[in-house]
């Protein structure tokens, strides 16, 4: 184990987990509900710290981040547990069974294995990804710290339910982040997610504030959050409060998990989800599990020139390498250097 760090001791030796907006009152003994953290006589402690369970070296596109050093690796990694229980979880052996009390498990690390590997491969980030990387927090900061000394960028892909004081801690260390808006409902985020609506939009707007590189994805999932007024809904705060120039990644559903009792999403959705992104105004809206779609290339919002080839996950064409339309000169948001 490892101290954990953002807590503070209450009485009788429960703690409170200050990392995520569960805000955790944990009794000595147990764990808080990400299943990673434990009091141990009134101190907590990571189980996670050293325990990487997923590392690979992905393509950026596959975060996915578009616009964020299009073409480039990142070494990803993440460990188990997480602090949402979201019924339709695609990557649930990682995220689920510390949540179960089961053990943790995973492959020694440390943050300077870490960051060398990532420098072996030529790596340009590092991405904390696979399950919720507000669960390891520790290994996330001191990882971004040196990975920082070292030059590579720092990516997150999140849920986007971290406390506001772990944002704070994180704010000089990431560079971009890819965040879930899962649905756009209360009653989906508690039912569905055993979370809450309100705590994600908080982050997702102070994210914006920070600086960092902020694209999103939404999961649309036949008959749960995929109305014509939801979708609208969505869109509309992307392009209100985060910024029209905020990439939407729209994903097809697959049955999985706890939640198999409905087919995958008909691509006939995902064009009104990619419409209705369009109708509010939103600059770059993807299709994602779609392959061959149209609207998986990026195209100028000044002249329409398509500027960024993908096939799949890979990059086939960047006359937009610079940041700008060779065309009509349009700056293409984002960060390509």
């Amino acid at each position: 184990m490892h101290p954990a760090r953002l807590w503070k001791p209450l009485k009788d030796n429960q703690v409170q987990c200050r990392l995520c907006s569960h805000f955790c009152v944990v009794d000595p003994g147990e764990r808080g509900r990400c299943g990673v953290r434990v009091n141990q006589n009134g101190q907590l402690y990571t189980l996670v710290y050293d325990r990487a369970a997923a590392l690979n070296i992905d393509p950026i596109e596959k975060k996915p981040l578009y616009h964020f050093l299009p073409g480039t690796r990142s070494l990803s990694f993440g460990t188990m547990g997480c602090n949402l229980g979201c019924s339709f979880c695609q990557n649930y052996t990682l995220s689920q069974p510390p949540r179960q009390g089961k053990a943790v498990q995973g492959h020694p690390v440390t943050p300077e294995l870490l960051v060398q590997t990532a420098l072996d491969a030529g790596c340009r980030s590092i991405s904390y990804t696979y399950s919720e990387p507000t669960v390891f927090f520790e290994l996330m900061q001191d990882t971004a710290k040196l990975a920082k000394e070292k030059g590579l960028a720092n990516v997150m892909v999140s849920n986007g339910f971290m406390s506001p004081q772990c944002l704070d801690e994180l704010a000089p260390l990431i560079d971009a982040a890819n965040v879930d808006l899962k649905a756009f409902t209360p009653q989906f985020y508690e039912k569905v997610c055993q979370a809450r609506l309100e705590p994600v939009k908080a982050s997702l707007a102070r994210i914006r504030e920070l600086g960092w590189w902020l694209e999103v994805t939404t999961l649309v999932i036949p008959g749960l959050n995929d109305s014509d007024q939801e979708l609208a809904a969505m869109a509309a705060f992307i392009a209100e409060k985060l910024g029209k120039s905020t990439p939407w990644h729209l994903s097809r559903f697959h049955p999985t998990f706890e939640l198999q009792d409905r087919p995958s999403t008909p691509t006939s959705t995902l064009e009104r989800a990619w419409t209705a992104g369009k109708h509010a105004g939103l600059e770059y809206v993807y299709l994602g599990n779609v392959p061959g779609d149209p609207h998986n290339a990026t195209f100028c919002p000044g002249c329409g020139r398509q500027v960024l080839s993908r096939s799949g996950f890979s990059v086939t064409d960047m006359a937009a390498g610079q940041g700008a339309c060779p065309s009509c000169g349009a700056a293409i948001a984002g960060r390509f250097a």
